[in-house]
C-alpha cells in the first residue's frame, strides 16, 4: 500500500462577475412583465403574483454578494433569464473541457509535474455537457495525458468523491497518480427566474493533483483518510441536466431546473453532515482540536457556521473556515477546493485539515489532510 499527498491545486476563475445589485435589477423587472402578463390570472387567484428579490434578502438567506459565470448577458436579459452558451461542433473543445483544462494545467505547474507524470484524469463534477465521450477523455486528450479518464456525478460531493476514488487508486498501487477536474457551469442549471434560488450559483472549475507520497520535496498534503457517504433525498433535484434550455415551453417547465426545498435540506443535511465528520475524526483517531482548518462546501454561510461550530464545539475563527461563498457563490462540488486552494498555504507541517463537501444525494465526502 502507498501513501498519497495532494501536491498541487488549481482554480479557474471566469473574468465575468454578476453583482448582488445587477442580479436584483434583472430579476425584478421580470417579475413585473411576468406579473402584468398573468394579471388576470393573478386578479383571479388562480396564481400568486412574483415577488421582488432585494440584496437585503440574498445577503441574508446566503451571505453571497457576487458570483462569476461564462456568460452574463443572457442571465441579465428580463426575457431570457438563463446564460447563452451555444453549442460547440464536435471539432471544438466542449466548454466544459475548456475551462476544466485551464484548471488542470494550474494544478499540474502548482505540482510541478507535467501532463505526462497523469495516470488518471477524473472529471467530477454535478452536471455533464453529454452523455459521452466522457469530458473526463477529452480532458485528457487537450491536457496530454495518459493512462485513462472517466466522468463522475455525486453533485456538490463530485470532488471529494473524485479525491477518494483517486486516493484508492493510488493507494493500491493501480496508478501513480491522478488529476481530478471539477469543471461547474452551474447557471446553465439554475432557474433564474425563481426568487428562493436566483442568487445561489456561479461558474468555476478547479482541479487537484494527487500522486505517490514518496520523496516529496514541495509543498503537499498528505491525504490521511477519506470518507464517503450517500442517502438518498429529493430535497435537490435537477431533471433536465445540462445545458439543455431552450426557449420552447416543454423546456420552461419549473421542475426540470435545479430544484430544492431549502427547509429540508437544512434540517436534514446538517445533522447528517456534522456526524459524518465526527465519526470520520474519531475513526482516524484525529480530535477536532487538531485540526487548524475545515475547508467546507460553499452552499450557504448560515449551514457552514452550523457545521463549524458543531465540528469544533465554538464558534470557528474566520481564518480557521474559511469562506469563499461571498465572492463566488455556490459553485457545487468545487466550492470546497477554492476555499482549500486559497486558503492553505500558510499552514506549516504537521497542521491537520478537513476538506467536505455535502450536497444532492444526499451526499457527504470529507478528506483529512496533514500538511507534510
Amino acid at each position: 500500500m502507498h501513501n498519497v499527498a495532494i501536491t498541487g491545486t488549481g482554480v479557474f476563475t471566469p473574468g465575468q462577475i454578476i453583482t448582488n445589485d445587477e442580479l436584483v435589477t434583472a430579476f425584478n423587472a421580470y417579475a413585473d412583465f411576468w406579473n402584468v402578463e398573468n394579471a388576470a390570472a393573478i386578479d383571479a387567484g388562480v396564481v400568486a403574483s412574483k415577488e421582488h428579490s432585494s440584496v437585503d434578502f440574498i445577503l441574508a438567506a446566503s451571505g453571497i454578494e457576487q458570483r462569476h459565470v461564462l456568460e452574463k448577458e443572457g442571465i441579465l436579459d428580463p426575457s431570457r433569464m438563463f446564460p447563452s452558451l451555444p453549442a460547440r461542433r464536435d471539432t471544438e473543445p466542449g466548454h466544459m473541457a475548456e475551462i476544466g483544462l485551464d484548471a488542470a494545467q494550474k494544478a499540474l505547474s502548482a505540482a510541478q509535474r507535467h501532463a505526462t507524470d497523469v495516470d488518471l484524469v477524473i472529471c467530477a463534477a454535478s452536471n455533464m455537457e453529454r452523455a459521452y465521450p466522457a469530458v473526463g477523455i477529452e480532458i485528457q486528450k487537450l491536457l496530454g495525458a495518459g493512462g485513462f479518464a472517466f466522468d463522475m456525478n455525486v453533485a456538490c460531493s463530485s470532488a471529494t468523491f473524485g479525491i477518494q476514488t483517486a486516493a484508492d487508486m493510488i493507494r493500491t498501487g493501480s496508478i501513480r497518480s491522478a488529476i481530478v477536474v471539477n469543471p461547474e457551469i452551474c447557471s446553465a442549471h439554475l432557474e433564474w427566474r425563481d426568487r428562493d434560488c436566483h442568487f445561489i450559483f456561479g461558474d468555476v472549475a478547479t482541479a487537484t493533483y494527487l500522486e505517490r507520497d514518496e520523496g516529496l520535496q514541495q509543498h503537499h498534503f498528505k491525504v490521511l483518510s477519506t470518507r464517503c457517504a450517500t442517502q438518498f433525498s429529493n430535497n435537490i433535484r435537477n431533471n433536465n441536466g445540462y445545458l439543455r434550455r431552450t426557449q420552447d415551453a416543454m423546456d420552461d417547465r419549473r421542475d426540470m431546473q435545479f430544484v430544492q426545498n431549502g427547509r429540508k435540506v437544512f434540517k436534514e443535511v446538517l445533522p447528517l453532515v456534522s456526524e459524518h465528520i465526527a465519526t470520520h475524526l474519531a475513526d482516524a483517531g484525529v480530535d477536532a482540536t487538531d485540526l487548524r482548518r475545515l475547508w467546507l462546501h460553499q452552499a450557504n454561510k448560515s449551514m457552514n457556521d452550523y457545521i463549524g461550530k458543531k465540528v469544533l464545539g465554538r464558534a470557528p475563527d474566520p481564518m480557521e473556515q474559511p469562506n469563499i461563498l461571498q465572492d463566488y457563490a455556490n459553485t457545487s462540488s468545487a466550492g470546497s477546493i477554492i476555499a482549500f486552494s486559497k486558503y492553505s498555504n500558510d499552514l506549516t507541517k504537521g497542521d491537520k485539515g478537513l476538506i467536505c463537501s455535502f450536497g444532492a444525494g444526499y451526499s457527504v465526502g470529507s478528506i483529512i489532510v496533514e500538511r507534510g
